[in-house]
């Protein structure tokens, strides 16, 4: 078994008295670093202060409250100051922060994006978004949740594959690839002014190619039937370069 698969069954044995809110299980599968960042939405807490390290190999569990909605990014090639909590990041990064505190990191960015109930639903909904570019693969599996439930993931290196006009490069390395809509800034890609509904926004030829190698993601703003899961499960394993990754 691999240090993914052990983790979610020891959690899975420990905590099946958890039923106040949901757990969310955070592994870093990378052979790198991986610093999580974390934004609540508006009027929802932010967990950890918005943001941690987790060396390769290693894992955190957060306990959000009930009906929590919010979003979390894995930032890249990161350097803090231990004393001050500032530095930068490759990829993701907030502000030079840590912890994020109610920032977003910096596209391009693989989101795991989620709202974990509503007052007209106990149904979770959640999805890996590739709208706002890549920067390392990423899964949301349920853990203990009803029949049905789906898996959220963008399980490929899109890096390798990232067509030259989208590439991000640091340091001579390819470290993210954007979207169509972040590299044109476009209503047409961004699917926002006159395009902002199904019928008039429809895929690019890059969110085709995002798609096609990360089917269980979301490709573009509308990709509703395929990206968006459902569930009712009282805790999710997100984990960086989940196993399937290559």
């Amino acid at each position: 078994m691999t240090i993914s698969q052990v983790f979610i069954f020891l959690c899975f044995l420990i905590s099946l008295s958890f039923t106040d809110g949901t757990q969310l299980i955070i592994v870093n599968n990378c052979k790198e670093s991986i610093w999580p960042g974390i934004l609540g939405t508006a009027g929802y807490p932010t967990p950890q202060s918005g943001g941690f390290h987790l060396h390769s190999g290693e894992q955190q569990v957060l306990d959000v409250p009930e009906n929590w909605s919010g979003r979390l990014w894995g930032r890249q090639g990161c350097c803090f100051d231990e004393q001050t909590g500032k530095g930068s990041c490759q990829t993701g990064d907030c502000a030079g922060l840590l912890q994020c505190r109610g920032l977003g990191g910096v596209p391009p960015a693989t989101l795991v994006e989620m709202t974990l109930g509503t007052s007209k639903s106990d149904l979770h909904y959640y999805d890996v978004s590739l709208v706002d570019g890549f920067n390392v693969p990423v899964s949301m599996r349920p853990i203990g949740g009803r029949m049905g439930c789906g898996v959220a993931a963008c399980e490929a290196d899109l890096n390798v594959c990232c067509p030259s006009t989208l590439v991000v490069m640091k340091q001579g390395k390819v470290v993210g690839c954007k979207s169509a809509c972040l590299a044109a800034n476009s209503d047409r890609y961004c699917c926002r002014g006159v395009f902002a509904d199904p019928k008039s926004c429809k895929p690019t030829v890059f969110g085709h190619l995002f798609k096609a190698i990360c089917p269980r993601a979301y490709s573009y703003a509308f990709d509703d039937s395929t990206g968006l899961k459902t569930c009712k499960a009282p805790r999710y394993v997100i984990t960086f370069c989940p196993p399937n990754y290559g």
